[in-house]
């Protein structure tokens, strides 16, 4: 069964626009939010550099504002990323992304990664805290072990990617998902990394996930709308 997709509305509201490049220029960033509104995504996440920008821009819109935090290697210590979650805080973000520590994880300091997602719920409230858990570099254990820290430390959703790292098939996704859903059955999720068209989307969303995260939200977004909405039909009169 595929995931009933009503309109290109919809799919935008399923997508998080994202782009973290770190050479990018403050009018390709203009450019790129102007993309965003046209097509009214979930949200957009950028940089810390461009948090003020997006704000500005996206003021008269209800697309979210989010950002990053230890981007993109997590290995900061707690009090370096709490402060990066109140710093982007104070600037308005409502959606915050931190890369979980790997080390911890691989030497399965449960307890440390756990009291480190507390500390950054903590500071951002009720806002969304998404932690990125870079599933293709962890063993199938981890990723479970991994999603259950996320959830009891109060996140409300697991990212599997930073970008950097992808699964580069839709079965890795599948299975990313559901050992998130096993394990961690409470929290949502966000599969990034990858996602360049509508079909994969799809396939993504009828899997499981909550959410996309994309840099190619807006080609997407558009393919659909030409696919599904811009077809003009003129049928002939019935003739009997």
């Amino acid at each position: 069964m595929a995931y009933n997709i009503k309109n290109s509305k919809e799919l935008a509201s399923l997508i998080n626009y994202t782009n973290l490049n770190n050479i990018i220029t403050e009018s390709e960033m203009k450019e790129f939010l102007e993309k965003a509104k046209e097509l009214n995504f979930h949200s957009v996440v950028v940089s810390p550099t461009y948090v003020d920008l997006a704000k500005e821009e996206l003021k008269d819109t209800d697309i979210k504002v989010g950002s990053v935090i230890g981007f993109p290697l997590g290995f900061e210590d707690t009090a370096s990323k709490v402060a990066e979650a109140k710093a982007l805080l104070d600037k308005g973000v409502d959606e915050f992304e931190v890369v979980i520590n790997l080390s911890y994880l691989k030497d399965e300091k449960y307890g440390l990664l756990e009291d480190e997602i507390k500390q950054i719920k903590e500071a951002v409230g009720d806002k969304i805290l998404k932690v990125i858990i870079e599933t293709k570099a962890l063993e199938d254990y981890q990723k479970a072990n991994a999603a259950k820290v996320a959830e009891n430390g109060g996140a409300d959703f697991v990212k599997t990617s930073t970008g950097f790292v992808t699964p580069n098939h839709i079965f890795e996704n599948v299975n990313d998902i559901n050992i998130i859903q096993k394990h961690a059955p409470n929290i949502k999720i966000e599969i990034f990394g990858g996602i360049n068209e509508y079909k994969f989307a799809n396939q993504i969303l009828t899997a499981g996930s909550d959410l996309i995260g994309s840099d190619n939200g807006y080609e997407i977004v558009k393919r659909y709308k030409e696919l599904r909405e811009n077809t003009q039909v003129t049928p002939k009169p019935i003739t009997l």
